[in-house]
């Protein structure tokens, strides 16, 4: 094992892609070492721990989302793309504050994981759709919308009335998968 971790953190991004399969077929066991190098010191290093954990089928959700608040955007990124492979609803409340992070892939990912995860992370995307600012409103929104929850109608309806034209659009597109986009005139 130790030789397939010293090719993951080589410095070589072809070697250490080569080995997350010799890695993953090490199952739970390498969870441990892989987990430990989230936390060295080198940046490349925990990037590419935390994207063997995110091909291992072992890793745990709750090892991932402390992960979100390392201070490399490159490394909250890999966490959050992680996520997608290991949703759940345990990381909801990470994932939405990882929506207003300041690197932008970071925060799309997280509400792409927020999907992912489903119904369980609509009462906490219904509620930053009360309080946060546009940008972080627009994420929580297009994942609203994809997750196609009923609860999310009355935000949606709301939304149709906004300034932001990308609101107002994930708002219409969210009515549309809930297949409520019937106009109606009065006659």
């Amino acid at each position: 094992m130790q030789d397939l971790l010293k090719e993951l953190v080589s410095g070589d991004d072809d070697r250490a892609e080569n080995v997350i399969p010799a890695l993953v077929d090490l199952g739970a066991e390498v969870i441990p070492a892989l987990l430990d190098l989230t936390r060295s010191d080198d940046v490349d290093s925990r990037w590419w721990a935390v994207r063997a954990l995110a091909a291992l089928p072992h890793t745990q959700t709750h090892d991932l989302i402390p992960i979100l608040d390392d201070s490399s955007p490159e490394v909250r990124a890999a966490a959050a793309l992680a996520l997608c492979g290991h949703p759940h609803e345990s990381a909801v409340g990470a994932l939405i504050r990882s929506l207003a992070d300041e690197d932008q892939l970071t925060a799309g990912l997280a509400a792409n994981a927020l999907v992912l995860v489903g119904n369980s992370a609509v009462p906490g995307l219904l509620e930053v759709m009360d309080k946060a600012p546009t940008g972080i409103r627009i994420l929580a929104l297009r994942a609203l919308s994809e997750i196609r929850d009923h609860r999310a109608i009355p935000i949606m309806m709301k939304c149709l009335g906004e300034e932001s034209a990308i609101l107002r659009y994930w708002a219409g597109e969210g009515l549309t998968r809930l297949g409520l986009d019937m106009v109606y005139v009065k006659p």
